[in-house]
């Protein structure tokens, strides 16, 4: 899906004192009351709260957020409900969202003042994608999908029990109750499935009949007669995707081997959706391989193009953003959590890498809580380092070390059993579940489901033909801070290289990157590498024998494409099946019960955390906190279908 700026909200507000849109030249909700109209046209108009009552999960999606009574509405009444669903999702999309000191001032005096505030502090800033928004520990999740309507139906992958159609009126905002719009709604419809709208037009009656839906005339609410509420009955359901099905699993029990951050990562998101996990891992501790590092950096990446990479991980780093700042609260991190620098690539002069800069940023319409393009002034102040020229600053990057954060996620989680020192050699299906065996055959632990987020070696597990990945040799170097020559940089700074602040009395830098490289021991040659990168850094070099220093190596799982590998395990048995259609990931079928997580390279802080998240929905069935054509780019799958678009030629 291809992004734009996003234009926000202007907020007026009537004589009466009810919220306006300029653009729109329509009233946000009814001078009866926003909470009123939403109880009465959307939590009544699909029978709510009863219908979620007893329930594990309910889904909601709306199709314009507004102001986010509707969001408040129904997060007040599950609150409220003893016989809730033990968790709410909440998928909403808006085109024109409001900035937070908007969004603040329309909810000033709200009658939910503590939902009203924790909605403005989690607020996330307006960069185009889909942010997760956690409320009341997890339990309730806000998925906000900043964009159009049109474009993001097609995107969402979510089982809908209730639609909430709610958006300026058709005679004002046409699009929103396109035909088209409509009929994307039959796709995410779970069965049951209903809808309504305070509208009673014609075209949106129609609009949804034509989308499957059996569509009755309701009371109305703030003096108007009718408003429409409608359940999905199509007369034929189409299946979903075959790669994106969820486990078939009799028990909510999995099995995660590797305990770097991918496999902490991974049992903690699967935990937090109620799965009761074992983490093996053949190392005494957790993160003992490339996750060991004593540092490494967090933060998005800006392209002009805005491709997939670049979304990514730019959903990733807020995603991450919004994890670390929940984390901190209750327990200490080591790192730096006030902003990174990067580098740009040489121009000319500054003010033409600026100006390139600056034109990236205009054409993706990034905030700047996200990023921003400093001269070379402020990334020396912002650096404390005489840099060349000027950086990428995100606000809401850093460092921190990876071992702690993946600690932090498993750690006093009583749905995660953590099993050190077991040496997983086989796998080996046995009925409905799959078993993990040792050198000697014997059995270390079984589950339905096993997520293998080992790095390189589920290579040697799975056996596969398509996957194009590879062990990527990183040497760091470890500098103590008062080393002659040496600048130690206020924010980490990264470019050709990186250079973090000193911490416990060291400066980190690195890190070198050689590919099929299998040499364990530390090389001088590889310090005197990071040392010049560190020279480049900040205009000098440290005076210090190279043949002296400490250091780190490790091997970081790398994608020819690079990015992350996550999903259900591909059936190669497929590609010799004829008329099977395998171009595209989602259509790849899977091996039952068995997926993979790996590939997370150089950015493993990054993308992580939201990287879990997403293999953990798909296994769950939860709604997925990634757009569709993202969750396509990451899918293991992704090997097969180039292989079958692209078959090596013969001979």
């Amino acid at each position: 899906m291809k992004s734009a700026p996003l234009q926000p909200a202007e907020i007026g507000f009537t004589p009466e004192g009810v919220p306006w849109s300029p653009l729109f030249g329509d009233v946000y909700h009814t001078a009866a009351g926003a909470l009123a109209q939403a109880r009465h046209v959307f939590l009544g108009g699909n029978g709510l709260p009863g219908r979620w009552q007893g329930r594990e999960r309910f889904t909601v999606l709306e199709t314009g957020f507004g102001l986010g009574n509707n969001f408040l509405a129904t997060w007040a009444a599950w609150r409220e409900d003893p016989q809730r669903c033990e968790r709410l999702y909440f998928v909403s999309v808006e085109k024109h969202p409001l900035r937070r000191a908007d969004l603040e001032r329309v909810h000033a005096g709200h009658a939910l003042p503590e939902l009203a505030r924790a909605l403005v502090d989690a607020w996330p800033p307006l960069a185009p994608g889909l942010h997760t928004l956690g409320f009341d520990d997890g339990r309730v999740t806000l998925l906000l999908a900043l964009g159009d309507v049109a474009d993001w139906l097609p995107q969402l992958a979510a089982s809908v029990d209730a639609f909430y159609l709610d958006g300026f009126a058709p005679a004002k905002n046409g699009q929103m109750w396109a035909p088209q719009v409509l009929k994307a709604l039959g796709r995410l419809a779970a069965p049951g499935a209903t809808a309504a709208t305070w509208s009673a037009a014609r075209g949106v009656r129609d609009g949804l009949a034509a989308a499957g839906f059996e569509v009755e005339r309701a009371p109305g609410f703030g003096g108007k007669r009718d408003m429409t509420v409608a359940r999905h009955a199509p007369r034929f359901r189409a299946e979903g995707p075959r790669g994106w099905q969820p486990a078939a699993a009799a028990t909510r029990e999995a099995v995660i081997v590797g305990a770097g951050l991918a496999g902490c990562a991974a049992a903690h998101a699967l935990a937090a959706l109620g799965w009761h996990c074992e983490l093996v891992d053949r190392h005494l501790a957790p993160a003992q391989e490339a996750s060991g590092n004593p540092g490494g950096l967090f933060h998005g990446i800006v392209n002009p193009q805005d491709g997939a990479h670049a979304r990514f991980n730019r959903a990733a780093a807020l995603h991450l953003e919004r994890m670390l700042k929940a984390l901190r609260a209750t327990r200490p991190l080591a790192g730096g959590f006030d902003g990174l620098l990067r580098l740009q690539a040489p121009r000319p002069s500054e003010d033409a890498a600026l100006q390139a800069m600056q034109q990236a940023i205009a054409a993706t319409g990034l905030p700047p809580e996200y990023v921003r393009a400093v001269d070379m002034a402020e990334a020396r102040a912002l650096s404390g380092l005489p840099l060349p020229g000027p950086a990428w600053f995100y606000p809401g990057g850093g460092w921190l070390r990876p071992g702690e954060l993946a600690r932090a996620w498993i750690e006093d989680e009583p749905r995660i059993r953590w099993r050190p020192g077991l040496a997983v050699q086989a796998l080996r299906r046995a009925g409905e579940r799959w078993q993990l065996l040792d050198a000697h055959g014997r059995v270390l632990a079984q589950a339905p489901v096993v997520v293998l987020a080992n790095a390189n070696d589920a290579a040697r597990l799975l056996g596969l033909r398509h996957w194009p990945l590879a062990p990527v040799r990183g040497q760091t170097t470890f500098l103590p801070a008062g080393t002659p020559g040496l600048r130690v940089p206020l924010r980490p700074v990264a470019g050709a290289g990186y250079l973090l602040p000193a911490h416990d009395g060291q400066v980190l830098c690195g890190a070198t990157t050689l590919h099929h490289d299998p040499d364990p021991a530390l090389r001088e040659a590889d310090h005197l590498h990071n040392l010049a990168q560190v020279e480049r850094l900040t205009g000098s070099r440290p005076q210090v024998d190279a043949a002296t220093l400490p250091g780190r190596v490790g091997w970081r799982c790398v994608a020819d494409d690079r990015l992350p590998v996550l999903g259900g395990v591909p059936d190669e048995s497929a590609l010799q099946q004829p008329g099977e259609r395998l171009d595209h990931p989602r259509f790849v079928p899977r091996v039952p019960g068995l997926y993979v997580y790996t590939g997370l390279g150089s950015r493993g802080i990054t993308w992580s955390a939201l990287a879990a998240q997403v293999l953990a929905a798909g296994i769950d069935g939860a709604p997925c906190p990634l757009e569709a054509d993202l969750r396509e780019a990451l899918d293991a799958a992704r090997f097969v279908s180039r292989a079958v678009r692209r078959p090596a030629p013969p001979g």
